[in-house]
């Protein structure tokens, strides 16, 4: 008996830990806008990431309506959702073929000739990765017991944070090939800017010397 609890403990306490470590995965937003204009939110994804997005939209008028729209950066409709409820909650899920940002658009519009008043209200929560998973869900459908659903959550955990460290190695790779491009080039390029300027040197030398040797100012 002590030793399952100790197991939990050092469980709960690498759960801390490695939830600490992905706390980025998790972004929650709330703001207002007018109920006739736009408002949209830019975000990251990477590949294969499941992405889940909560939103409530609160205090939209009457004869006004809120469309909310998710997009790549190809313009490829993620989500769309037309006339949105007041005040109830929406939500979407998504996954990427290869990192990209996304927009999540809230575009107000009138339905008919009134001005608006007062400003539309939205909460929005997004999701990425080990987050986005519904463990409630899995436990009951695999019927895990709660330290096994621990360890299945410190397991996901892990593979995001190896995942994230293997896309930091690339992005590392890929700029540091990047610089080395650039220093190289950069070289060159000072290079051949020194043997123009060296060339133009000596042919100013030459041109004056035959100009003042034609002028008789010199022999």
């Amino acid at each position: 008996h002590y030793f399952i609890q100790s197991n939990l403990s050092c469980i709960m306490v690498l759960s801390v830990v490695l939830y600490s470590a992905l706390l980025a995965t998790v972004a929650s937003i709330s703001f207002t806008f007018p109920p006739d204009k736009s408002r949209c939110i830019k975000a990251e994804a990477h590949k294969d990431i499941l992405v889940v997005g909560e939103f409530e939209i609160n205090d939209i008028p009457d004869m006004f309506a809120v469309d909310v729209k998710v997009t790549d950066t190809k313009d490829q409709t993620l989500f769309s959702k037309e006339d949105a409820e007041n005040g109830k909650a929406g939500k979407f899920a998504f996954t990427l073929d290869d990192y990209d940002m996304f927009n999540i658009c809230f575009n107000g519009r009138s339905k008919g000739s009134s001005r608006p008043r007062e400003d539309v209200n939205v909460k929005l929560n997004i999701k990425r990765g080990v987050e986005a998973k519904s463990y409630s869900e899995l436990a009951k459908a695999e019927k895990l017991k709660p330290m096994e659903l621990e360890l299945k959550k410190l397991e996901d955990l892990a593979e995001a944070i190896v995942s994230d460290f293997a896309y930091m190695k690339s992005r590392e790779k890929l700029m540091r090939d990047t610089n080395e491009s650039t220093n190289s080039r950069v070289l060159w390029f000072s290079i051949f800017s020194m043997a123009v300027l060296l060339g133009l040197a000596l042919w100013q030398v030459f041109y004056l010397k035959r100009f003042f040797k034609a002028k008789k100012l010199i022999e």
